[in-house]
């Protein structure tokens, strides 16, 4: 077996080899993450049958719990966006708020319809909205657009069920209801700084029209939307649910068992998913076979992820079986560098090389688990955040989310640079300064 320095060089290595086969060869992520794993675990001198044992491990252990959690959130954002109930909030805060203070109406829907959609769905559906706002009110198109597109990708980036930071938690061991509150509280001022107040702060400089060829957006099927106040309700139950089960742990009351039941991860989103198919499915009119249609579509495009993050609970395993995360853990333990900033730089520079920050956080929760695995003093929740706010950083022309942008607001390339880019950098330092102090003032 190779230890020491030549091991901790052999795994830089191989992160090295994984970026060049997604970047340069164009091999899926899944694959590049298992051909590395292979690749570690024979060259750190494993045994051929250990390095197949391993790998199985890994990726069972990641996906036993994040494969559900992430299956029943994609149920919920597809009915929300099939029966228009996303813009019927977005509408409905818009009339409760009015033009003078349209702009945290749909900041505050973008920040409810982010917890479950997927940042490109949420967008999707909210840009309309935008598009109207703008016309009516003369601002920039940035006035508003920056602020939805804000709370949007940070809650994707941070809040699971979102496939990424629900796969880093696994990986690090973290519990998941910590995790889900935490990412909530965090994507708070993040969004706010980044969103409302430099997004606010660039669209009083550049003024973008809104394009000739905006769309007003298709309205939702199976009739009239469904109220925004059981929207919002539905949105928010699995972390209200999730939340009464963190105090029932602390308060220790004589039905503990069914709170805890109750506020489970799993129980708190299949609840939701349930309320989803009859509110947004079935009492709109929708048959047994319609609503099994859209939980089909909601599924189907889970495959890849899935494969993604198994790959990344894989490369996790292999480096914990090759001793490698033992012996990097001793010098980080050792060393005066943090290791909530170790996660976040790693994230970070995986983030700005390959464009996904799905991608970035679930590889950097792979690499990052096994050396901070047993230090004291660093909780795994107050882990996974700096690793997601890293994940979360910088988004360039190698990020798909850089293009929906540039394309939907009409911005030149430069502009995307000057506003999206510049803003997804401040929600990351936000982020990770927010987790420094909390670390300081909790530790």
């Amino acid at each position: 077996m190779v230890e020491g320095p030549a091991l901790l060089v052999l795994t830089l290595g191989a992160v090295v080899l994984l970026l060049l086969l997604i970047l340069v060869f164009k091999l899926h992520a899944f694959l590049s993450l298992l051909l590395v794993s292979m690749a570690l675990g024979l060259g750190s001198g494993m045994a051929p049958s250990r390095v197949l044992k391993s790998i199985q491990a890994g990726f069972g252990d990641a996906l036993g719990f994040i494969a559900v959690v992430v299956a029943l959130g994609s149920v919920i954002g597809r009915l929300l966006e099939h029966s228009g109930g996303g813009r019927a909030l977005a509408q409905w805060l818009l009339e409760k708020t009015g033009e003078r203070h349209a702009v945290w109406a749909v900041f505050f829907a973008a920040f409810l319809i982010g917890l479950p959609i997927f940042f490109e769905v949420g967008f999707i559906i909210l840009v309309p909205f935008v598009y109207s706002l703008a016309r009516q009110s003369g601002k920039s198109l940035l006035y508003f657009g920056l602020p939805v597109a804000a709370a949007l990708t940070v809650t994707h980036a941070m809040v699971p069920p979102h496939p990424a930071p629900a796969a880093a938690a696994q990986l690090l061991g973290a519990d998941m209801g910590k995790a889900i509150l935490y990412g909530v509280a965090l994507s708070i001022p993040m969004a706010l700084i980044g969103g409302m107040g430099y997004g606010v702060w660039i669209a009083r400089r550049i003024f973008v029209p809104v394009p000739e060829a905006a769309a007003v957006g298709p309205q939702p099927e199976g009739g009239r939307a469904p109220h925004p106040l059981l929207v919002a309700l539905l949105l928010v139950l699995p972390v209200l649910l999730i939340f009464a089960a963190s105090i029932a742990e602390s308060a220790r009351p004589p039905a503990l068992a069914a709170w805890q039941f109750f506020g489970h991860p799993f129980t708190a989103l299949m609840l939701a998913a349930l309320g989803a198919i009859f509110l947004f499915g079935l009492r709109r009119g929708l048959n047994r076979d319609a609503v099994q249609r859209l939980a089909e579509e909601a599924l189907k495009p889970l495959g890849s992820l899935l494969a993604i993050i198994g790959g990344g609970g894989a490369f996790k395993q292999i480096i914990v079986d090759s001793g490698a995360g033992t012996y990097a853990g001793r010098l980080l333990a050792d060393s005066a560098i943090s290791p909530l900033l170790v996660a976040y730089l790693v994230a970070f520079a995986l983030r700005v090389a390959q464009g996904s920050a799905t991608v970035a956080i679930i590889t950097a929760g792979g690499i990052v688990a096994p050396l901070v695995r047993g230090l004291n003093g660093y909780s795994p929740e107050i882990l996974l955040l700096a690793l997601c706010a890293g994940g979360t950083a910088l988004s360039h022309v190698n990020d798909a989310g850089f293009w929906l942008v540039n394309q939907c607001l009409g911005l030149s390339v430069a502009d995307t640079l000057r506003t999206w880019t510049v803003m997804k950098v401040i929600t990351s330092a936000v982020g990770i300064l927010c987790v420094f102090a909390a670390h300081w003032m909790l530790g």
